[in-house]
C-alpha cells in the first residue's frame, strides 16, 4: 500500500504544531520545578512509569504489537534512554534551564557526526558540515559564556551532564535505526525506552543521596502528571500524528523552536541569569540544526515514512 501524500499545513495543523513547540519548550522548566519536590532520579523514574503505562494502554487499545521478541535491542535502547534522562534531570538540579537547553538540544549535531560514519545516505555535505560547525561553536560558546551569578563549581557538572544527555539521546536514535526495532511502530520503540528506564532509574536513585522526597505536595503531583501524560504520552502521539499527516520538513521546522522557547521560558518564568553570549550561542545552534536537517530534494523520491528515528532527527525530545 503506497504511503499517503502529506498535506500542506492548514490552520488546525499550525495550531497543533505551535502547541507542541510550546509543550516541548516547557519540558525543561517542568523538570526544574519538579526537582524541588523529589530527588531528580526518582522523579525521572516516576515519570517513565506513568508515561509507560499510558503509552502501553494506548497500544493495547489500538492493537499495536509490543514485540517482546526484540528484547535485546530493546534493553539497549532502554539503557541509553535511561542515561539520557538520568543526566538531564540531574543536570537541571544544578544548572539553569537556559544553559541546559542550549546544550541538550544540540543532539542533532552529534547525530549528524554519527550518521556520517554509520549511515551511507547521511554523509556530511558541505552545507551540513557548515551546520555542524555552527552548532558545535554554539555549544562551545554556551560552555564558555558565564552569567554574573554563575558558580563554576556548582554549575559546570550540570552543564556537562546536559551535554552528555544529548549524546545519549543520539545513541538512542542510532540504536533504534540499526536494529530490528526500526521496523516497529513508534509506540513500540517508546515503550522499550520507558519500561527499562523505570527499573534502572529506581534502582540508581538511592546512590545519588539526599532524601527521596524534598518538598512533595499537590503542586509536584501536578507537575509530574503534566510531564508524564502531557509531554511524553500526549506530546509523543501528537508529534507522530503530525509526521504522518503533514510534510516532514514542515513539521521539522517547528521543532527548531524548542531550544529557543525552552531557554526563553527559563529566563521568563524562573528569572534565570543569562550570559551575554547565550542568545548568540542559541542562534548559532538553531542555524546549525536547520542546515543539518536540510536534505536535497530528489525528483520522484517518495516521502520517508514517519519513525522515531526521524522524529529524533527533527528535534523531538521526551
Amino acid at each position: 500500500m503506497p504511503d499517503p501524500i502529506r498535506r500542506t499545513l492548514d490552520p488546525a495543523g499550525l495550531g497543533i504544531l505551535l502547541f507542541l513547540a510550546a509543550l516541548f519548550g516547557l519540558n525543561n522548566v517542568l523538570i526544574k520545578l519538579g526537582n524541588a519536590g523529589m530527588q531528580p532520579v526518582m522523579f525521572a523514574a516516576l515519570r517513565s512509569a506513568i508515561a509507560g503505562a499510558a503509552v502501553s494502554g494506548w497500544m493495547v487499545w489500538r492493537g499495536i504489537d509490543f514485540r517482546l521478541d526484540l528484547w535485546r535491542p530493546g534493553l539497549v535502547l532502554g539503557a541509553f534512554f535511561t542515561g539520557e534522562f538520568l543526566l538531564l534531570f540531574v543536570a537541571l538540579d544544578s544548572t539553569s534551564v537556559v544553559r541546559a537547553s542550549a546544550l541538550f538540544y544540540a543532539m542533532p549535531i552529534w547525530l549528524a557526526l554519527l550518521g556520517h560514519v554509520l549511515f551511507p545516505g547521511e554523509r556530511l555535505t558541505h552545507l551540513r558540515l557548515l551546520g555542524f560547525a555552527l552548532g558545535f561553536f554554539g555549544v562551545v560558546l554556551t560552555l564558555a559564556g558565564r552569567p554574573a551569578a554563575y558558580d563554576a563549581n556548582a554549575h559546570l557538572a550540570g552543564d556537562l551532564a546536559a551535554l552528555v544527555a544529548g549524546l545519549c539521546w543520539a545513541a538512542v536514535v542510532v540504536t533504534a535505526r540499526r536494529s530490528r526495532l526500526s521496523a516497529t511502530a513508534p509506540e513500540t520503540q517508546m515503550v522499550w525506552q520507558l519500561v527499562p528506564s523505570v527499573v534502572i532509574l529506581a534502582a540508581l536513585a538511592p546512590l545519588f543521596g539526599g532524601p527521596i522526597l524534598r518538598d512533595f505536595d499537590v503542586v509536584f503531583v501536578g507537575l509530574l502528571l503534566i510531564q508524564a501524560l502531557g509531554v511524553v504520552a500526549l506530546g509523543y502521539v501528537l508529534w507522530f500524528h503530525m509526521l504522518a499527516r503533514y510534510q516532514a520538513t514542515t513539521v521539522a521546522s517547528f521543532s527548531f523552536l524548542t531550544p529557543i522557547l525552552s531557554a526563553l521560558l527559563g529566563w521568563l518564568l524562573l528569572s534565570e541569569p543569562v550570559a551575554p553570549s547565550t542568545p548568540v550561542a542559541l542562534l548559532l545552534l538553531v542555524a546549525g540544526l536547520v542546515l543539518i536537517n536540510r536534505k536535497p530534494r530528489i525528483a520522484g523520491q517518495r516521502p520517508e515514512r514517519p519513525s522515531s528515528s526521524n522524529a529524533a532527527r527533527t528535534g523531538i525530545g521526551t
